[in-house]
């Protein structure tokens, strides 16, 4: 045997080492796992890329179980990619953004890095001014999950879990966490469905933090999506971003989405509230009926020039909608893109900021014996 095809042989072996494809019997949707790189005290990721029958491909990190692409096709057919990200773990190690995350153990802020549970008061490490974001220095987004493929009737899908051991970041009680992805087989949609258990009382509030921009990661800003929100009232917050427990009606302000606004068209205005966020950066109560338990729609998102179309839907009770004031571009995503101020959008769903400190928000405690459930879907069109 010659030696270049001993070396052609090596190199497709250590292809199929390295690549696992799982597919559908009579589907074009699979799941491909290839490594990611190592993160941590060099330890190993793998990169899961989920495909459907219509083209549409979502690949996942186990490093943070975080979203790190979603490809969808514009008006005209052709694929991009509409969220930010790196190209490998160790970029995701260094970043402070929450790019694509999964984040907790409490996503958003508790005021001070404190709350009381049970007559029982928790302190937890500072890292945004004075108060605790996104479940404090080593949140869920920075450790490294346990990810396998789960059969699934509607698609392809894979389910991360990470155990959080009790005092981590603060937080009481050893929290089981898994976040179930399915990518549907002919639907362009992401669905995304969280469970959290505890073996003793603590509180938990779990969300995806995917950045936006449906012209394509890197594509200019977002000033120009229009946006509509399921949402008549909003949570105000004192100027470090903690709610002030009032739940503000929208109507008259630069806050009210009921009817689709251009991002940018209020963004700049005198609003007090704007000026603390520099921009849109707060919770929405969404308008749910009373015991409605399934997913219901949060959002609308629409890009003109691609005629992309994003709709979330979600069981929670709030929606996080950030502008990306903060980003500033410095920060060089994938394929050397670059973001600027306000390149993207997040809609976090979620329970209410620094719920475990305000009674009249709804509970984010979890109890033994009863399993937190919520459930996200990113619908994906065009028009």
């Amino acid at each position: 045997m010659s030696v270049q095809r001993a070396g052609m042989l090596l190199f497709v072996v250590v292809a199929l080492m390295t690549i696992k494809t799982f597919a559908n019997a009579g589907s074009k949707s699979s799941v491909a796992v290839k490594p990611f790189g190592p993160a941590g005290t060099s330890q190993n990721t793998d990169l899961y890329t989920l495909t459907n029958n219509l083209g549409m491909v979502v690949t996942i990190t186990n490093y943070g179980a975080t979203v790190v692409s979603i490809q969808v096709p514009d008006k005209a057919g052709k694929f991009d990619d509409v969220v930010l990200g790196f190209a490998s773990a160790k970029e995701y190690e260094d970043g402070k953004a929450y790019f694509g995350a999964t984040v907790g153990r409490y996503g958003n802020r508790i005021a001070h890095g404190k709350f009381t549970l049970d007559g029982q008061s928790y302190t937890l490490p500072k890292n945004d001014g004075d108060n605790t974001l996104h479940g404090g220095l080593i949140g869920f987004n920075k450790r490294i999950w346990t990810a396998k493929e789960v059969p699934s009737k509607d698609g392809v899908a894979v389910q991360f879990s990470y155990t959080s051991p009790d005092g981590e970041e603060g937080f009481p009680g050893t929290l089981t966490a898994t976040v179930l992805f399915t990518l549907y087989k002919d639907k362009n949609e992401l669905r995304i469905d969280y469970a959290a258990s505890s073996d003793k009382p603590t509180v938990a509030n779990l969300t995806n933090h995917s950045y936006f921009n449906l012209a394509g990661q890197g594509h200019g800003d977002i000033l120009g999506h229009t946006l509509q929100l399921n949402a008549s009232k909003f949570t105000p917050v004192d100027s470090t971003l903690i709610p002030t427990g009032e739940l503000r009606e929208v109507k008259n302000t630069p806050f009210d989405f009921t009817h689709p606004f251009a991002i940018g068209e209020r963004i700049n205005g005198a609003d007090e509230q704007l000026k603390f966020g520099r921009g849109y950066d707060h919770n929405w109560v969404l308008d749910r009926q009373a015991g409605e338990t399934s997913p219901s729609l949060a959002a609308v998102a629409y890009e003109a020039k691609s005629g992309r179309v994003l709709e979330v839907l979600t069981t929670e009770p709030g929606v996080q909608f950030y502008s990306g004031n903060f980003l500033d571009g410095t920060v060089h995503g994938k394929a050397r893109a670059v973001y600027p101020q306000r390149s993207a959008f997040c809609l976090e769903t979620q329970h209410f900021p620094d719920s475990p400190n305000h009674p009249n928000f709804p509970s984010t405690t979890v109890v033994p014996g009863k399993t937190l459930h919520s459930t996200t879907i990113f619908r994906f069109s065009v028009k």
